[in-house]
């Protein structure tokens, strides 16, 4: 009696808990969709996709850039303003503002940016495959927490009934009408439902762990399910799923069809872009500068004649007559004056130079890279090609193996509904001669534990089948209901 009441305690723990939220198919599966961690990953290469064609865009508009510098200078060098050699420690600035654009380049930027875009497409295709994914897999392991939580009631159904059964069996065994035998063969049996009732408290724990992991709630983080009752999950005739005509919507409506479309499109307009590489690009350029100098003043001297020197030339003065070119000799004298730096803003003004003009660039050699990139490109628009032929293919035999699984489900969910009658009309029975004495107690035990089996195989059954129904509606764009 004390293992009797340890359970009932034990089927009753739950009745004392504090209220909390419990999350049906539909909450479950948008949170998932919304922060299952593979999805936010995949989240994240869809944001690249979008800055790279945005930065393509931009690339249409003409480019600007300014440019300072600020130096110390000393020892002999040139002068940035007036370009002659000087000795003379001096601080030097400049600034240039250079801008260019593209005029013509054979659309190569435009179909790069329709690529990109393209590209942007299919990585938001690509995310929406995931969530997809996440939502199956979400839905699959809804349902196998109702599967576990449905197992679960049946161990402790089974409970009660051996409960109820050891009881009158004490009460007959008190009245000396049946052996002791027959009480500790169902004490045994009691035990052993207590076990598969653990068990299955432990299944219920474990599907749900599974279930917070897609979902990417923290494994100790109070949660429950909405558990609605298995015949009331609204199901599609299984006739309005026929493999055909699923193909034929899931072709239109999944996303990884609709990805490998848009990198197909994509290729195409890379191979355009990478073609128009190879052909001349002509562009406009424009460029705004100044310098300014900073230095001590620098002394301007009197030129004083200290003779002549000869340059090592000679002038005809004809009739053979020669003469030696010479140049004077100078040396400085007295300080005239000084030249002295200008003011900022006049130094500004008057180093102020612009430039303006046309680039053409035409392609001659250049290690054959934009040649073998076009040819690179054309391949790769036929891996895609064989990739979306194979991505098709294996839609169609999963489509083909979740209808085939759909029927067998059926069929085994109407095989085990009549093992469950039968046996329970086996059981009925069977207790009506244990009652009696008709029947040992071994023989009663091996009745009732086929009747569990059989329920038990028919839960799983109609959850299995509930799924593989599930399974053909998502593909045929229905979305997941329960």
């Amino acid at each position: 009696m004390r293992l009797f009441v340890f359970f009932a305690v034990l089927l009753l723990s739950g009745s004392g808990l504090i209220a909390q939220k419990k999350w049906d198919l539909k909450s479950c599966v948008e949170h998932a969709m919304q922060n299952n961690i593979s999805v936010k990953q995949t989240d994240l290469q869809s944001k690249i996709a979008e800055l790279t064609y945005k930065q393509s865009k931009l690339s249409l508009f003409p480019n600007a850039n300014l440019a300072t510098n600020g130096a110390f200078n000393s020892g002999n060098n040139q002068d940035p303003t007036t370009f002659t050699r000087v000795t003379q420690n001096y601080y030097s600035a400049g600034m240039q503002l250079q801008t260019s654009a593209d005029i013509f380049n054979f659309f190569s930027k435009r179909n790069t940016i329709a690529s990109n875009e393209w590209e942007l497409l299919a990585a938001k295709a690509n995310v929406n495959k995931v969530k997809y994914d996440i939502a199956l897999s979400t839905a699959n392991a809804y349902l196998q927490v109702l599967l576990a939580k449905e197992q679960q009631k049946i161990a402790g159904a089974q409970i009660e009934q051996t409960t109820l059964q050891l009881q009158k069996t004490r009460k007959q065994v008190n009245a000396g009408v049946l052996p002791e035998l027959n009480a500790t063969q169902l004490e045994a049996q009691l035990a052993a439902d207590s076990g598969n009732y653990i068990a299955s408290k432990g299944n219920v724990e474990q599907a749900i762990l599974s279930l917070k992991t897609l979902m990417n709630i923290d494994a100790g983080e109070a949660f429950d399910i909405e558990t609605p009752p298995v015949e009331s999950i609204p199901m599609e005739s299984i006739a309005d799923l026929q493999p055909e005509y699923v193909y034929s919507e899931a072709l239109k409506n999944q996303p990884q069809q609709l990805g490998n479309e848009f990198r197909i499109k994509a290729a195409q307009k890379s191979i355009s872009a990478s073609k128009a590489a190879r052909y001349p690009a002509l562009s406009a350029f424009g460029s705004l500068g100044t310098n300014y100098l900073a230095f001590d003043k620098r002394p301007i001297y009197e030129k004083i004649i200290t003779g002549y020197t000869s340059t090592g030339l000679v002038a005809n003065a004809g009739g053979g007559v020669l003469y030696d070119v010479q140049m004077p000799v100078f040396v400085n004298g007295n300080v005239i004056d000084f030249i002295r730096a200008g003011s900022f803003g006049e130094q500004l003004k008057n180093n102020f130079r612009k430039a303006v003009g046309l680039n053409l660039s035409i392609p001659i050699f250049n290690g054959w890279s934009a040649s073998s990139q076009y040819e690179r490109n054309k391949l790769n628009l036929s891996r895609l090609q064989l990739q979306k032929e194979q991505d098709n293919q294996k839609l169609k035999q999963d489509i083909y193996q979740a209808y085939t699984a759909a029927m067998v489900a059926l069929e085994r969910n109407n095989a085990t509904q009549k093992a469950v009658a039968a046996n329970e009309k086996a059981y009925d029975f069977a207790g009506k001669r244990y009652n009696i004495g008709a029947l040992s107690t071994y023989d009663f035990i091996a009745t009732q534990n086929n009747l569990l089996r059989a329920k038990l195989e028919y839960s799983i059954s109609r959850f299995d089948y509930v799924f593989k129904m599930k399974v053909l509606e998502f593909y045929k764009g229905a979305g997941l209901k329960l």
